[in-house]
């Protein structure tokens, strides 16, 4: 099925023997009805002609980051403000190195710094520069920037030698594309809601018992739902983090807060509870700030349990309900425990007592204990990785 109609798409041209693949591929975007723009860098040029370009795509083909005929336009920002997503085929070792530091010294670099748009990367090389450590290292940079990989093949190259390298053929760059398309479309009838970060239960107005959650992690989930076309909710509590584009926020401190939010914005087909709720208030919080004292004893009472209320309840449930665990010693009993205990599908736990993961680190390390009694360990990785692979499996069940 047809996804590509009407999507506008921002082609970026890099000097490449792959380059003449572009043609193709702007052919069959046409052909599917989509809308194409190209940017061509100063070495395409070398190997495809702009006349061919804008014969196929129809329109005028950009290349001058200082271009004086559009300068109120502001090239950078218009062109990815215009386009759906961006495609960057062929991607040279060269252009990816400048992506992966964030330089901006042509049209092309600069276009996709100052991009808020889904990017995706057909490289093309040398077999031996696609294995080269740097580039290894720089294109896993760029997935953890969120950008899309397509390929390499494995072939024979221009060059005479064989191996990984080649381009992805341009015929099945754009069923990637229409794919990803699609998968968008269908997500969107799924709703899920997201808990991150601590909670804080206060003892007197200035004090109060909370963790060292940071929410990233919760606020990866939400970005990576959002980016695959589900309406997401997020109920955070408090962080230092900055909303996420396209994401319903809401903001609380305490446990009693975000379980009222939970319940008034329920129900969901998704709900994934990765916020450190404290496990304890105090009983009688008091109204003026206590003064110092040699001891001071304080009454706490249980809070309630958001997971495991929302678990077990029979209208409200929702059909995929994750829950986290953060634990410092017997991780696999204490999570087999939790998991049935919560009645959740899913319990992701971590170590938190390695200072390199989990809390306020941008890496972690997990373990996923499933319902069915499996379990998958995902070993250290960037926390908008890991997202991406639990939104991957969320997405997986729900179809």
């Amino acid at each position: 099925m047809n996804k590509l109609n009407s999507k506008k798409i921002l082609l970026i041209i890099c000097g490449g023997i792959a380059a003449y693949k572009s043609l193709e591929i702007i052919r069959i975007f046409k052909k599917k009805g989509a809308l194409v723009k190209t940017i061509m860098t100063k070495s395409a040029k070398k190997f495809v002609t702009p006349l061919s370009v804008t014969s196929l795509s129809q329109e005028k083909v950009y290349s001058e980051l200082f271009d004086y005929n559009n300068e109120a336009e502001m090239d950078h920002i218009s062109l990815s403000r215009w386009a759906d997503i961006i495609l960057i085929a062929p991607a040279t070792a060269n252009t990816i190195s400048k992506l992966s530091y964030g330089l901006s010294d042509d049209l092309a670099s600069t276009v996709v710094l100052a991009s808020n748009k889904p990017i995706f990367i057909a490289p093309a090389m040398n077999v031996r520069m696609w294995e080269h450590p740097a580039n290894k290292e720089n294109l896993y940079k760029l997935k953890n920037f969120g950008y899309q990989i397509i390929g390499p093949d494995i072939g024979d190259m221009a060059c005479g030698e064989y191996g990984e390298g080649k381009m992805t053929e341009p015929d099945n760059i754009v069923n990637y594309l229409n794919h990803y398309f699609k998968k968008i479309i269908n997500n969107k009838k799924f709703k899920a809601l997201v808990t991150a970060g601590p909670t804080h239960e206060y003892i007197d107005p200035v004090r109060f018992i909370s963790n060292k959650s940071s929410g990233k992690q919760g606020y990866e989930i939400a970005k990576s739902l959002k980016k695959n076309g589900i309406e997401t909710t997020l109920i955070s509590g408090p962080t230092i983090l900055d909303p996420i584009p396209g994401v319903n926020l809401i903001k609380v401190k305490s446990a009693k807060e975000m379980f009222n939010e939970t319940l008034k914005n329920l129900p969901a087909d998704i709900a994934i509870f990765s916020a450190a709720v404290a496990d304890w208030k105090v009983k009688n919080v008091e109204k003026n700030k206590i003064k110092k004292k040699d001891k001071l004893n304080l009454n706490l009472e249980k809070n309630i349990d958001i997971l495991k209320h929302i678990s077990n309840h029979n209208s409200l449930r929702p059909k995929i309900v994750i829950g986290f665990a953060a634990e410092t010693n017997n991780l696999a009993n204490n999570s087999k425990k939790k998991l049935l205990e919560k009645n959740c599908d899913w319990l992701i736990s971590n170590d938190v007592s390695d200072p390199k993961i989990g809390f306020n680190s941008d890496y972690n390390e997990v373990t996923i204990f499933y319902k069915n009694k499996n379990q998958e360990k995902i070993s250290k990785i960037k926390k908008s990785l890991l997202a991406d692979k639990i939104v991957e499996r969320v997405i997986s069940q729900l179809n």
